[in-house]
């Protein structure tokens, strides 16, 4: 029966020139070398910011709607959704129409990991992941995000939906409490 496929080769002895190193030694000098001449890219970073790509997700951040009021409304579900446990909220009543608020929101950017599940699940899109990359803190305690600072970071986003308008204008509150069964006449 005929043997299929290659022979093994055999590493042969290093000669005198490998053992001393100086072809690995040419090899790195002649990389150094090919480098030196090529353009540079640094960057003076506190003048010069990279540009970032739309889809990048940084730092999550609370927002509020046109009228200045927080747009979360303590559902909890960032807060059960997010994997690392980074989100602590503590729920409110407030009187502007809503049931319920957040008295205090905390997110934890130690152990946040950027992930998204908080904006994806928030169904007030309340929670945003912002385009902001720095984050320094001298203590743990800097480090842990409080509902002020979340919603300085976040700022004003425009509101679509106007939930809140429609619960605060007479109009539209006696439209919404009247029975299904007038909708139809």
């Amino acid at each position: 029966m005929p043997v299929k496929g290659m022979p093994v080769r055999r590493p042969q002895t290093p000669g005198l020139l490998s053992t001393t190193y100086l072809p690995s030694i040419f090899k790195g000098m002649w990389i150094t070398l090919r480098h030196i001449f090529r353009p540079k890219v640094t960057m003076q970073y506190p003048e010069e910011k990279w540009t970032l790509p739309d889809n990048y997700r940084g730092l999550p951040v609370l927002v509020k709607d046109d009228d200045g009021r927080t747009k979360c409304v303590a559902c909890f579900l960032c807060e059960y959704v997010c994997p690392p446990k980074a989100i602590t909220i503590q729920a409110r009543e407030i009187t502007t129409g809503v049931e319920k608020g957040p008295r205090t929101f905390d997110i934890n950017m130690l152990r946040c990991i950027m992930c998204g599940y908080c904006e994806e699940v928030c169904p007030e899109q309340a929670i945003f992941l912002s385009k902001t990359y720095n984050l320094v803190g001298v203590s743990r305690e800097q480090m842990i995000f409080d509902k002020e600072k979340l919603l300085e970071m976040g700022g004003v986003r425009h509101d679509p939906i106007r939930k809140w308008g429609r619960l605060l204008d007479p109009v539209g509150a006696a439209r919404a409490a009247a029975p299904a069964s007038e909708a139809g006449r």
